[in-house]
């Protein structure tokens, strides 16, 4: 008769080390901590693109009363019973479109570098901030050069000047497109300085797989060694 086998030390069903499968997935959970970070970025995303938007729109009135400086003039006549413009052939009328078009150019490239440098790290609500005020930004510098510009009543200033006298035209944009450039430079400007001096995110040790790479023994123990 023989005698029993003692039982192994761990008083327990023996258990296989667990295998790993580099094809598998993360565990499945909830990360305590994921949603209330995700939504405290978003709220300081929401934030630095707000303050952005305000700050970049504010320069429109500087654009605004730029365009009415320099803007060149069209003049008009009036005969008694109609307008005319005095310079049929003159270029004044375009003249004013360029001239928006130019100081937002170069007031767009200024805020997407302030910006940028305000917020090196960049993200999306910035960009989108920049893009917002930077329209909005446009459209109050062409309202506020119209109304501190000349009259829009024609006919009222020519009866106010008289027959025979010049006087000038209501500033006008005539081309609606030019209020895209402000967001088009400043777009590109950030988006140059982003790719040239902006942070960059860490290489992955393993970029195929996270679980990728060798035996926790060493070469050794690889098959075949």
């Amino acid at each position: 008769m023989t005698a029993p086998t003692p039982p192994s030390p761990n008083h327990g069903p023996s258990r296989s080390a667990p295998s790993y499968d580099p094809w598998g997935s993360a565990p499945h959970g909830k990360d305590p901590g994921g949603e209330g970070y995700a939504r405290a970025s978003a709220g300081r995303e929401v934030l630095e693109g707000a303050v952005a938007a305000a700050a970049v729109a504010v320069l429109g009135v500087a654009l605004g009363l730029l365009w009415l400086w320099l803007a060149p003039r069209v003049p008009l006549i009036s005969d008694g019973t109609a307008v005319y413009l005095k310079d049929s052939e003159g270029e004044e009328t375009i003249g004013a479109d360029g001239t928006f078009v130019l100081l937002a150019l170069g007031i767009g490239a200024l805020s997407g570098a302030a910006v940028f440098l305000a917020r090196r790290r960049g993200g999306v609500g910035v960009v989108i901030g920049l893009a917002a005020g930077a329209l909005a930004g446009s459209l109050l510098a062409w309202w506020l050069g119209v109304q501190l510009g000349p009259g829009q009543d024609v006919a009222a200033q020519a009866r106010a000047v008289g027959e025979g006298r010049v006087f000038d035209a209501p500033l006008k944009l005539h081309a609606k497109g030019a209020l895209l450039a402000w967001p088009l430079a400043a777009l590109g400007v950030h988006l140059a300085l982003t790719s040239l001096f902006g942070p960059r995110d860490p290489e992955p040790a393993h970029p195929l797989h996270p679980g990728w790479g060798p035996p926790p023994g060493g070469a050794e123990d690889r098959p075949g060694a």
